[in-house]
Order: structure tokens, then sequence, then C-alpha cells
């Protein structure tokens, strides 16, 4: 059972990353001045905002547990399917395009990463309401679901790195790998989804 919690976490965790992980390989192609501090400060907003998010999630799941007690495993369900299923049609969207815009490169803007931040971790919101479920069978819920979240984060922080690293030295030809990254992040989440239905079902 606390393996497969961990695992299932921990796969939550690189599937998150996945939108983030493509934000920074783009970071890493158009941003020409970036520097040591700079480069850890994009994945550290990510993986920041990827642990913040579903914690958020997970109190204001905590607070309604008791009426959406019966629903909790179709709850979470959907929320992953729509979660995963996003992912995948951004990432076949992105594979499918025909051409691929030029790149303009430009100087590194915090509040421009910033602003990447919140976009990429709006779906860790919705996961943070599937962490009770998700956690089901743990003595301490709430110290798992901190515990978590900065797996969740840390994970994040390390792929968004690599990411970014990838993006400045492959360029523009490591796009379509990013693309199908994120569609294989979105299976994973149905995959999650999936076993928590399936589980609450029997």
């Amino acid at each position: 059972m606390l393996a497969g919690i961990i695992i299932s976490v921990l796969l939550t965790g690189v599937s998150l990353s996945m939108d983030a992980f493509a934000v920074s390989i783009c970071d890493g192609m158009v941003y020409h001045n970036l520097n040591k501090k700079n480069g850890v400060l994009i994945p550290l907003t990510f993986g920041v905002f990827q642990a913040v998010m579903p914690i958020i999630g997970f109190y204001v799941g905590m607070l309604f547990m008791e009426l959406i007690d019966a629903f909790d495993h179709w709850i979470a369900f959907a929320l992953l399917l729509i979660i995963g299923g996003k992912m995948i049609y951004d990432g076949v969207k992105e594979l499918k395009a025909k051409e691929e815009e030029a790149l303009t490169l430009k100087k590194f803007s915090f509040p421009e990463v910033l602003v990447q931040g919140v976009a990429t971790s709006i779906d860790a919101l919705a996961v943070g309401f599937s962490l009770p479920v998700m956690l089901t069978g743990v003595a301490n819920v709430e110290l798992g679901a901190w515990l978590s979240v900065c797996a969740i984060g840390i994970t994040t922080f390390l792929i968004s790195l690599a990411g970014l690293l990838l993006g400045q030295k492959v360029g523009k030809l490591f796009r379509k790998k990013a693309s199908a990254a994120e569609i294989v992040g979105g299976v994973v989440l149905i995959a999650i989804g999936l076993k928590i239905l399936i589980e609450g079902l029997l």
C-alpha cells in the first residue's frame, strides 16, 4: 500500500512537471542572457508553484471531504482525466503543427517567469483535491500531503532545470520531444486516476 502511494506521488510529480519542462526548454532557447542565478531561479519558481498549488487544493478538498466521501474516487478520476486529457491534447496539437514559429531571442524577465509558474501549476491545484484520496491508508494524511507536495516540487525543479539546460544546448530540435513528454505525462495522470477509481469501486 505505502509503496503504491509513493509511486503514485512520484509519477504525479513527474507528470505535472511536463508543462514546466516544456516551458523551461523554450526559456532555454529564447533567453540569451541567462546566468547561473537566473538559470536556477526559473526551475525554482516552477518547483515552488508546483508545491504550493496542490497543498492549497488539499486543504480545500479536506474541508469538503465529508460531503464528497461517497464520490471522492469519481471526483479524483474526473479531475485527473481532464488534466491528463488536456496535456495529451496540447502535446498532440504541438506535434501536428506544420511549422514552428521562428524564435526571437530576448532578455530574462522574472515577471514573465512568475506568470509561467502560475500557468504551469494550475493543473497541480486540481490534483491537490485528489491527494486525500491518493493518501488513503496513510496514518497521518496531512503529513503525507506535505511530504507529497515537497516531492512534487523537488521533482519539478530537477526536471525543469534539465529542460532549461537542454533548451540551451539543442534548441528547436528538442521541441517535438517536449511535446511527446507532455503526452506521456497526460497518459500517466489518467492511469493514476483510473487506479484511484478502481480502488474506490472495489
